[in-house]
């Protein structure tokens, strides 16, 4: 019986038991060494055969990579060649396409020059004529310029429509006054009177009133200034036997003339009561036109007697002429009959040569050795007497 060596869990431990213990647990230890070398060495197989494994699919790839750089670089070689002669291309368009932009470019250049002086001349002839505004407005805000503006136009107006001698300008009438033209007529020693004083500064307030206030007391004074300056007409130049019954007031703007007969129609009809008829530029002419026909036709009526001497004449040429042309058709037919004559006696001298050369021939063939003055004497008798 063995010695018991220590208790566990209050079951006795002995020695045979305790190396039994520790053989089983050395087998135990064995084994399990065993079981991790075997374990380890599985591993290192299976580790090398996962790194031969990974080392053929390393190289495979390597070389997939190697075939794919070289596909890659014959690729990129073969784009490059595209790209250069591509790109060789579209530098020559680009350079022709620089080039016609820059001469298209130059003729923009050239034509817009062209604009631009069209648009100096322009801004040249827009600033002359802002200076010829300023200057008409100045000469329109001056009641003497204003005047002078007036009469320059109506005498261009009568200038280009009558003939000289037809019209004065500031004569002076038998009551010491001087209108600013007389037109005489013929037949009629009494000239028609044109007044280019239009009262203009009533007009002008009248156009820029601001409210209806103004704009009234604007109309008041037109009427005002109107009917005196028509007031004034008449009693300086219709004088009775020394001028015509009625004047001309001349207005020097058709739109002025539009508001007179648009807004003061009252104006015009007192004024054409007084006898003084208000007429614009248009209507200045027409009525130049007309007093231009009347000279016309008086003048024409003066050089009728004139005109009836010439037709007289020009019928006595025309029955000279006439005789003349009767002689000379005479003369004429008298000609014709002695070239007739004349013709119809050549017919007869060439038909007596063609006898005397048929007689000629005969004689010849009769005797054609014997030629003797008595044989051509009787020849030429026989060809007398044919």
């Amino acid at each position: 019986m063995m010695d018991i060596l220590f208790h566990v869990a209050g079951a006795p431990i002995r020695g045979a038991d305790a190396f039994i213990g520790a053989a089983l647990l050395a087998l135990f230890l064995l084994s399990a060494t065993l079981l991790a070398v075997l374990h380890a060495a599985r591993s290192r197989r299976l580790e090398g055969a996962v790194a031969n494994e990974r080392q053929r699919d390393f190289d495979e790839r390597v070389a997939d990579l190697s075939r794919m750089n070289a596909e890659l670089s014959g690729r990129l070689r073969a784009v490059s060649e595209v790209m250069a002669d591509r790109l060789d291309s579209v530098g020559h368009k680009v350079g022709q396409g620089l080039e016609q932009s820059a001469r298209s470019t130059a003729d923009q250049l050239a034509r817009l020059g062209e604009r631009l002086a069209v648009i100096d001349r322009a801004q040249a002839n827009l600033s002359a004529l802002s200076q010829e505004m300023v200057s008409l407005k100045h000469i329109l805000s001056n009641k003497q310029t204003r005047g002078a503006f007036g009469q320059g136009r109506m005498e261009a107006i009568v200038r280009d429509g009558l003939p000289i001698g037809a019209f004065t300008f500031q004569s002076t009438l038998s009551n010491g006054s001087r209108p600013d033209c007389i037109v005489k007529l013929p037949g009629d020693d009494r000239p028609i009177i044109i007044d280019a004083k239009f009262p203009l500064e009533s007009f002008t307030a009248f156009r820029e009133a601001r409210d209806e206030a103004q704009r009234k007391k604007a109309a008041v004074r037109v009427r005002a200034d109107v009917n005196r300056h028509i007031r004034d007409i008449e009693s300086k130049y219709l004088l009775a036997g020394e001028t015509q019954d009625i004047a001309l007031l001349f207005v020097p703007s058709e739109s002025l003339y539009a508001d007179l007969h648009e807004h003061f129609e009252d104006v015009a009809q007192k004024s054409a009561a007084a006898r003084v008829i208000i007429v614009s530029p248009s209507l200045l002419m027409m009525a130049i036109q007309v007093m231009q026909a009347i000279v016309r036709d008086a003048r024409m009526r003066e050089q009728a007697h004139l005109i009836q001497a010439e037709v007289r004449r020009l019928l006595e040429d025309v029955t000279r002429l006439r005789e003349r042309t009767t002689r000379l058709t005479t003369h004429v037919r008298q000609v014709n009959e002695d070239i007739e004559t004349v013709d119809a006696s050549m017919r007869k001298i060439a038909t007596r040569g063609d006898r005397i050369l048929q007689l000629d021939f005969e004689d010849r063939r009769a005797e054609p050795e014997t030629t003797h003055p008595e044989g051509a004497t009787l020849a030429f008798g026989a060809a007398r007497a044919v």
